[in-house]
C-alpha cells in the first residue's frame, strides 16, 4: 500500500490551486486545430500501429536524420522515460539520477526495484555536471545514468563534450544514458537552430534519447513521445512497451504523423513565441537582482533563487494568494530557495505574470 506519493511534484501539479496567471506548468502554448489545417481530415480511429505507426516512425527518424530501426514510440516523453527505465533497469540495479530533477524519473527506477543514487547539479556550478565526482560513483551494478538537457528545472543545456563523457562512463560498466530532451527542440528553435542539432541522438554510444511533441510544439493532447536508441535497444524498448501499454491511440498516432508534415509552421510558431518570451524574461531578471539566476534562460523554464532566504515557499504562496500567479515551488526539485517559472505560454500572460512577480518582490 502506498503511504506517500511516488511523484510529489506531479501530484501537486494535478491538484494545485488554480491561479489567474499560471506560470507553473511548462508545456508550450497549446495548439488548436486551427494551427493544424487539415488535421480533421487526417484523423481516423484505426491505424496499423502494433510496432508504431509507420508514417509516424518514419517522420521521427527523418526529424533526426536517422534510421527507423532506431525509433520506438511511447505515450509522451513521460511514457518514453518509463518504458526506457522498465527495459533497462531491474531489481537491485544501481541508477544515477541528476538532482534537482523531474521526480517521476527516480520514482520509475524505484518501481523497478532499483537503488537510486543522486548526483547534484548545483546552482553555484551553473548546473553543470561534475564528471570527476560522477565517475567515482559509477559502479559495476550501475545500469543507467539519467540526465535532462535542457535541464529540468534550470534550463541549462549539456555540451556535446559532457554527453560524450557520460557515454564513456556508462560504457565502462555496460550501462546506458537516458537523455530526456523534451525541452531541447524549443531551445534550439529559439536560437534559430535546427531543432535536433544538439541532440544526443546524433552521438554514437549507449544513449537512449526521449522526447515528444508536447513541450516544444504545443501538442500535449496527442501524448506522442518517442525514444531513439541503438537498433537492438530500440527493439527491446518496443517489446517492453508490449507489457506497459501495448500500443498507442490510433487517432493520436495519425494526428502526430500529420503534425510532422506541418513541422515547418509549427517550428516557426515555437521560435517566434519563445524568442519574444525569452527576451521579456531576460529583461525582467535584469531588473530584479533579488532573483539570482545561474543560467540565462534559453529554454521554456527558468529557475531563480530568491536571495536572502533558504525557503522561497512563503513567497510562492504569497504570489498565488495575493497576486494570482502560480509558479512551481523549488521544494519539488530539492531546491527550496528556488522556484520555477514557465515562459512557454502567451506573451501577454507572461508579461502580466512577471509584472505581478515584480510587485510581490517589492513587498518583501
Amino acid at each position: 500500500m502506498l503511504t506517500s506519493p511516488l511523484a510529489p511534484y506531479l501530484l501537486w501539479a494535478k491538484t494545485r490551486q488554480a491561479a489567474a496567471i499560471d506560470l507553473a506548468g511548462s508545456n508550450l502554448l497549446a495548439c488548436t486545430l486551427d494551427d493544424l489545417p487539415g488535421a480533421r481530415e487526417a484523423a481516423d480511429i484505426v491505424a496499423a500501429n502494433d510496432n508504431g505507426f509507420a508514417p509516424l516512425v518514419s517522420a521521427i527518424a527523418a526529424h533526426y536524420g536517422t534510421s527507423v530501426d532506431r525509433v520506438a514510440t511511447a505515450a509522451g516523453c513521460s511514457g518514453a522515460n518509463f518504458v526506457t527505465v522498465a527495459a533497462l533497469v531491474g531489481a537491485d540495479d544501481h541508477v544515477l539520477v541528476e538532482r534537482p530533477g523531474y521526480d517521476p524519473l527516480p520514482a520509475a527506477c524505484r518501481l523497478m526495484g532499483a537503488t537510486v543514487e543522486f548526483f547534484d547539479r548545483r546552482h553555484e556550478n551553473r548546473y553543470r555536471i561534475d564528471l570527476d565526482a560522477l565517475s567515482k560513483r559509477v559502479i559495476s551494478s550501475t545500469r543507467l545514468i539519467i540526465v535532462s538537457t535542457p535541464h529540468n528545472p534550470s534550463g541549462m543545456e549539456l555540451s556535446r563534450d559532457t554527453l560524450v563523457a557520460l557515454g564513456s562512463l556508462a560504457d565502462r560498466v555496460g550501462a546506458h544514458v537516458l537523455v530526456d530532451e523534451v525541452y531541447l527542440d524549443a531551445a534550439s528553435l529559439a536560437r534559430g537552430e535546427a531543432p535536433t542539432a544538439a541532440s544526443a541522438a546524433r552521438l554514437a554510444g549507449p544513449f537512449v534519447v526521449t522526447n515528444s511533441l508536447t513541450k516544444s510544439y504545443g501538442l500535449a493532447g496527442l501524448r506522442s513521445g518517442w525514444m531513439l536508441a541503438p537498433p537492438a535497444i530500440a527493439e527491446r524498448l518496443r517489446r517492453t512497451r508490449d507489457v506497459v501499454d501495448n500500443l498507442a491511440s490510433a487517432p493520436a498516432d495519425r494526428l502526430a504523423a500529420f503534425a510532422f508534415t506541418r513541422m515547418r509552421p509549427l517550428a516557426e510558431r515555437t521560435r517566434s513565441l519563445l524568442a519574444a518570451n525569452l527576451d521579456r524574461a531576460k529583461r525582467f531578471l535584469s531588473l530584479h537582482p533579488q532573483l539570482q539566476i545561474a543560467v540565462l534562460p534559453t529554454a521554456s523554464v527558468i529557475f531563480p533563487r530568491l536571495a536572502g532566504t533558504d525557503d522561497a515557499e512563503p513567497f510562492v504562496q504569497h504570489l498565488v494568494s495575493r497576486h494570482g500567479v502560480a509558479v512551481a515551488p523549488g521544494r519539488f526539485f530539492d531546491s527550496p530557495s528556488h522556484f520555477r517559472i514557465s515562459v512557454a505560454g502567451r506573451t501577454e500572460t507572461l508579461e502580466a505574470g512577471l509584472e505581478r512577480i515584480g510587485k510581490a518582490l517589492a513587498e518583501i
